[in-house]
């Protein structure tokens, strides 16, 4: 019996919907993105073609970068084909695919879910987990939908959607944020080689920082990173990068590049860490004294002055993006001795910049000390 009614009912909707204007058709709830200027066209199964205005959603830029603790835009603007005469009702959902999600190699798609940063609709809108009270919709023109992310954190980093809905239409555009910073090589107190994959992470987290994607040591690489101890990297893998052949690193006769054992066991197989670190709000300052000081004397210095002894991961953004450069080795939060150099110089290390380090002498060792405020 249905099968009878069913071309009665296509007809008479095809009638009305001919009768009406096109925009008049969203009075019965029939809002999905097009104008219903052609009805005529069909497959004879009660299915309707409709040519009509398109919606389409673009950003300027697919990648932005940004420093940690500044705010940073990631454009989405959204536009009609032709232009329309009147304002359509639509819809705006930003969600966010981390970083670190991103480089775990795991076969579940549901791993890949991505997180909801903020919806809107109208002048209400809502934002959600970390993002809350951070994010807002720029809006500067019609069809702007860029999001604004204040005060960007650490863990901000990663691919995020900008999703425009219209009815039945759904159009969407990816950008991914970066952070600027620096990677350097992190090994246990103890050592070479004691950290398995969860140690790492921790001792990157520890230092300010957390566990670089291959990405960023491939760029380190490209900028100058030599170093032949092998590290854990945030997907898993244990790599280290070599900018001059040598034996021991490799081999005399294989090409500088990063070196890749691959993935290895991240409970049982023990190795260094690559850390990255961004850009902090606070400073690095070196604690002028006029005696050296043990490690229990360098923490006291430090906070009779507000301030806390500054960790491995600032002492290197401070150095790297921030042109810090003092030839004074001093005591770090974890109990390392460094120093930073940007214009090398006679006595004070190699020839080329970078953070120098004494490694971890006997906290009863006197030296100067690096606070962080």
């Amino acid at each position: 019996m249905l099968s009878l009614w069913r071309p009665l009912l296509a007809l008479s909707l095809h009638v009305l919907l001919l009768l009406l204007p096109p925009g008049n058709c969203q009075m019965f709830g029939y809002n999905n993105g097009f104008h219903y200027q052609d009805i005529s066209n069909g497959n004879g199964n009660g299915e309707l073609y409709f040519n009509g205005i398109r919606l389409h959603v673009e950003s300027d830029h697919p990648s932005v970068s940004a420093t940690r603790g500044s705010s940073v835009t990631l454009p989405c603007h959204y536009h009609y084909e032709p232009e329309l005469s009147t304002p359509r009702r639509t819809r705006v959902k930003w969600s966010w695919l981390p970083a670190s999600v991103i480089a775990e190699p795991v076969a579940s798609p549901a791993f890949y879910r991505e997180s909801e940063v903020m919806v809107a609709m109208g002048n209400r809108h809502r934002s959600y987990g970390s993002f809350r009270g951070r994010v807002r919709l720029r809006r500067s023109a019609p069809g702007d939908m860029s999001l604004v992310i204040n005060e960007l954190q650490l863990n901000d980093t990663g691919r995020y959607r900008c999703e425009v809905i219209d009815g039945l239409e759904d159009e969407s555009v990816t950008v991914e944020l970066e952070l600027r910073g620096v990677v350097f090589p992190y090994y246990s107190p103890k050592g070479r080689y004691h950290f398995n994959f969860f140690g790492a992470r921790k001792a990157c987290h520890d230092q300010d920082a957390r566990l670089a994607t291959f990405e960023q040591l491939f760029t380190a690489w490209e900028e100058g990173l030599d170093w032949c101890n092998a590290g854990w990297l945030a997907d898993g893998t244990v790599q280290y990068p070599i900018t001059v052949s040598r034996s021991g690193c490799g081999s005399e006769d294989l090409a500088p590049g990063v070196r890749n054992y691959g993935p290895r066991h991240r409970h049982n197989h023990h190795y260094d860490a690559f850390c990255f670190s961004a850009s902090v709000k606070g400073s690095v300052y070196y604690l002028k004294s006029l005696a050296k000081l043990n490690f229990t004397e360098a923490v006291q210095a430090c906070l009779r002055e507000g301030s806390h002894m500054a960790k491995v991961g600032q002492l290197y953004t401070a150095w790297r993006l921030m042109g810090f450069d003092l030839c004074h080795a001093g005591w770090l939060a974890d109990g390392s001795v460094r120093y930073p150099i940007t214009k090398p110089r006679k006595n004070c290390g190699p020839p080329e910049p970078g953070v120098r380090t004494f490694g971890f002498p006997p906290l009863d060792m006197k030296f100067g000390v690096y606070c962080y405020r």
